[in-house]
């Protein structure tokens, strides 16, 4: 029973796949698509497009014939790019190509992509500067505060350090904290 359901269900819905589309010209002269035939008889069968490749026409404007409609090539988007001038602009007037905006979405996306690693640069610029300003003024305070101060020599050995050296290292962690933090 179950297997019997599942082929209506699968044949049923398979049916409208099979269809066929008819193309005709009515009295007006406007091009009419349908899955019945037209009363006159005089249509042409039109095969469906598959899913992987749509064709890139050019669409016409609504005070445009038909006739003219049906005048003006299809292009596909990457033939029309390989026929333009590799640095002048398209006519606005025109619509763009399915191509023209692929590579307009591309570059939008590589310039935000850009954009954002300059900022993320930037802010990873702006923390390091902040430790280093609030590393100096500690440095200033503990200078200035402190008694006595005491350094590891280059054998690894303490040593005190004088008020003369003591005001040195105010001076340069002063003038560091003048010229980078704000």
């Amino acid at each position: 029973m179950r297997r019997l359901s599942l082929l209506v269900l699968s044949l049923t819905l398979a049916l409208p796949a099979a269809a066929q589309v008819y193309q005709w010209r009515d009295a007006q002269g406007r091009i009419n698509y349908s899955d019945t035939p037209p009363p006159t008889g005089a249509a042409k069968t039109v095969k469906p497009a598959s899913r992987a490749k749509v064709p890139v026409t050019d669409e016409v404007a609504p005070d445009q014939s038909a006739d003219a409609a049906e005048q003006k090539p299809a292009t596909d988007g990457v033939a029309a790019e390989a026929g333009k001038p590799a640095g002048k602009k398209a006519d606005p007037s025109k619509p763009k190509t399915m191509a023209e905006k692929e590579t307009e979405f591309r570059q939008r996306k590589v310039a935000t992509a850009e954009a954002e690693a300059k900022a993320e640069k930037e802010r990873q610029r702006a923390a390091e500067l902040a430790r280093s300003c609030d590393q100096a003024r500690s440095q200033i305070a503990g200078l200035k505060n402190s008694r006595r101060i005491t350094r590891f020599n280059s054998e690894g050995q303490r040593e005190l350090m004088d008020d003369a050296a003591r005001t040195a290292e105010i001076e340069n962690s002063q003038r560091y904290i003048d010229q980078n933090c704000r």
